[in-house]
């Protein structure tokens, strides 16, 4: 199989769709990989580590594209819809869900996209979106503190408080991957830490996991009512795999929170929980909403490139091998697992999930 790796051009998205060390073992098994020059500098990888693992390196994007399978980390871009054609497999993750002119165009494309966000084990477990969700979830505090600061907007408190002066109170919406990894940093900070979820098998597990260090309660619209007003950081953690984010958090509970607390949304790439807060960027992460920082960057990892792609390639490589040596369909035929992450298919859409957000497309 011959196989591509574009540059990211998403704002500030530093990751890369494979590293030298995946590509070594894709050589190994005799497939080709083309990748785009400077494609893995951000994450620490020179095309000279490319080449010494076997890949080679080309000056464009068109070249890259022009590969049967290509391998990424964020959903193309408009510049590259046209790159797309017919058959080819597309590995990254897509969050179609939250956007229906990238749908149309894959669909137009006629390629075979494999959403990294929807490969789900039988349990209902994602392994490809599970190490994004958990760096998201350790920088969505990390971040949260930060812009808390007065001097990036915020009401000027310290999450973690002082002897004599009371630690700032972190409201966590979802107990899933994201909620968890929120709450073990917002804890080891020394912040007060509510969770709210609706799984009651979850909320046990993350009592074993905190014991008395959160407080866990049943998400309902009443509690979220009740507690959001009092946050100094806010969390969005919710997740409905294929499908857009629940709305939990209405701009009136927005407008009645303490003037210069903060949001950080992680599912604002799937429509996002919160009715104010709207896509933002790395370069522009933050804007000011009813008195309240909103922080809305989709590709929150991208931030921290070095241990995001290589937890990511850590996931995604053992299907990238498999599509690579079987091809499509004989790899999804094979493997349930990851049969389930085909969102769009030969101009069909095919994930149940987002045929129920596009119905209209399902048989256009």
């Amino acid at each position: 199989m011959h196989i591509g790796v574009p540059k990211e051009i998403k704002d500030q998205e530093y990751r890369v769709g494979l590293t030298p060390a995946t590509v070594r073992a894709l050589s190994d098994q005799g497939h080709h990989v083309v990748i785009e020059t400077c494609a893995g500098l951000g994450s620490g990888f020179s095309d000279l580590h490319y080449e010494l693992a076997g890949g080679e390196i080309v000056s464009t994007a068109e070249e890259v594209y022009a590969q049967p399978m290509v391998v990424k980390v964020k959903e193309p871009l408009k510049s590259e819809y046209a790159l797309l054609h017919k058959n080819q497999i597309l590995f990254t993750y897509l969050h179609l869900a939250a956007n229906r002119e990238l749908t149309e165009a894959l669909l137009d494309s006629g390629a075979v996209c494999i959403a990294y966000e929807t490969v789900a084990l039988p349990d209902g477990r994602l392994p490809l979106l599970t190490p994004m969700s958990a760096i998201a979830g350790r920088l969505a505090v990390q971040f949260g503190a930060r812009f808390l600061e007065k001097q990036q907007g915020g009401r000027g408190v310290l999450l973690g408080g002082v002897p004599g002066v009371p630690p700032g109170r972190v409201v966590i919406l979802g107990g899933g991957i994201v909620g968890t990894e929120a709450a073990r940093i917002a804890i080891g900070m020394g912040a007060r830490v509510q969770i709210l979820e609706v799984n009651l098998d979850r909320l046990q597990y993350l009592e074993d996991l905190f014991g008395t260090r959160v407080e866990l309660l049943f998400s309902t619209r009443q509690t979220i009512e009740q507690v959001v007003p009092q946050a100094d950081l806010l969390v969005g953690g919710v997740l409905l795999t294929g499908k857009k984010a629940p709305q939990l958090v209405s701009r009136d509970l927005v407008s009645r929170m303490i003037p210069g607390s903060v949001i950080v949304d992680v599912a604002v790439d799937q429509g996002g929980c919160v009715e104010t807060l709207r896509p933002t960027s790395h370069s522009q992460p933050v804007y000011i909403e009813e008195g309240v920082v909103h922080y809305g960057v989709p590709n929150m990892p991208g931030a921290v490139p070095w241990t995001a792609t290589q937890a990511l390639t850590n996931a995604t490589f053992p299907y990238v091998m498999q599509l690579a040596k079987l091809g499509y369909p004989a790899a999804t035929n094979q493997n349930p697992i990851l049969a389930k992450g085909i969102n769009v298919a030969q101009g069909k859409l095919v994930h149940p999930a987002v045929q129920q957000v596009f119905e209209d497309l399902v048989h256009a």
